[in-house]
C-alpha cells in the first residue's frame, strides 16, 4: 500500500516540477504575435489557393503585415479584401479592375478535329505530351481538365471537349492559367465583353484545316471596328480592351465565328 502511496506521490511531484518549467518557459520564450495578422487574415479568401505566392492565407497575412507582400497581392479577395487589408495596415491602395479567366478556344468535339483518340490518364498535360495531344490543333483546350482540378472555386467545368469558366464563380487567382498547358486560358478584365476565343497563329488555311472556328487573320473584323480597337497580329486578331466599346460589330462580321460577346 506504502508502495503505490509513494509512487503516486512521486509522479504528482514530478507533474508539479514538469509544469513550473513549462510554465517559465512558455513565459521566457513567448514570441508575440502582432494582432494585425488576424486582422488581414479574416480580410483574406481563405482558400489557400497559392496565387499570392506564399503558403497559404495565414504566410499572405503574415507577409502582409512584415511588409514582404502587397496589400492588394490576395486577388480572390478583391478591392474589397484589398482595401479592408489596406485599413488594417493605415495604408492606402488604388483600385484595380475586376479581371477574370477567359478560356481562348472555340475547339469543342466536332469543330476541332481530332489527330487520334486518347484513352490514357485524364490530363492535359500527360495528353500534350503525346504526339502533341489529341487534337490537331496545337493551340486548342485538350478538355481533360487540369484547370478543372486546380480550380477551388468550382468555377470551371469540362462540357463537349473544352473547359468553360463561369464568371461568377471565378476569382481570377489564375491557378487555372498556370496550370494549362497549351496556354488557353488567359486572365482578362471583367469588363471586355468582346473575345477572340482563338490563339492559331498558322496560316488560314492550316488553321481552318484543324478547326472549323479558327481565326484566320482576314482582317475584316479590323475594318468593322470604328474605334481602332482590333489589330491582326500573327495570324489571328486581338482585342484592345482599352479602346473596345463593346459595339460587338466585329463579332457580327466575322467569317469563322470566333468573335464572342459575353453577357
Amino acid at each position: 500500500m506504502m508502495t503505490i502511496i509513494y509512487a503516486v506521490a512521486l509522479l504528482g511531484g514530478l507533474g508539479l516540477i514538469f509544469g513550473a518549467v513549462l510554465s517559465f518557459a512558455s513565459k521566457k520564450f513567448h514570441v508575440k504575435v502582432d494582432e494585425r495578422v488576424e486582422k488581414v487574415r479574416s480580410c483574406v479568401a481563405g482558400a489557400n489557393c497559392g496565387a499570392c505566392g506564399y503558403p497559404g492565407c495565414d504566410g499572405f497575412a503574415q507577409a502582409v503585415v512584415d511588409g514582404k507582400a502587397p496589400i492588394n497581392g490576395c486577388t480572390p479577395a478583391g478591392n474589397k479584401g484589398a482595401q479592408a487589408i489596406a485599413q488594417i495596415m493605415g495604408q492606402e491602395v488604388a483600385s484595380s479592375e475586376p479581371m477574370v479567366a477567359r478560356v481562348l478556344c472555340q475547339g469543342e468535339s466536332g469543330i476541332a478535329k481530332d489527330r487520334y483518340r486518347y484513352d490514357g490518364y485524364r490530363s492535359c498535360a500527360s495528353a500534350a505530351s503525346l504526339a502533341g495531344g489529341p487534337k490537331d490543333c496545337r493551340f486548342a483546350c485538350l478538355g481533360l481538365g487540369d484547370c478543372q482540378d486546380k480550380c477551388v472555386f468550382d468555377a470551371i467545368s469540362m462540357k463537349n471537349g473544352i473547359a468553360v469558366i463561369d464568371p461568377d464563380r471565378c476569382t481570377a487567382c489564375g491557378a487555372c492559367v498556370n496550370a494549362c498547358p497549351r496556354s488557353v486560358i488567359k486572365l482578362m478584365p471583367l469588363s471586355q465583353k468582346v473575345i477572340v476565343r482563338c490563339r492559331n497563329s498558322d496560316v488560314a488555311r492550316v488553321a481552318r484545316s484543324v478547326c472549323m472556328d479558327a481565326c484566320i487573320g482576314c482582317g475584316r473584323c479590323k475594318k468593322q471596328c470604328q474605334h481602332d480597337a482590333i489589330v491582326v497580329e500573327n495570324g489571328y486578331a486581338r482585342i484592345l480592351p482599352e479602346k473596345c466599346t463593346g459595339c460587338g460589330e466585329c463579332a457580327a462580321v466575322c467569317p469563322c465565328n470566333c468573335i464572342t460577346t459575353q453577357d
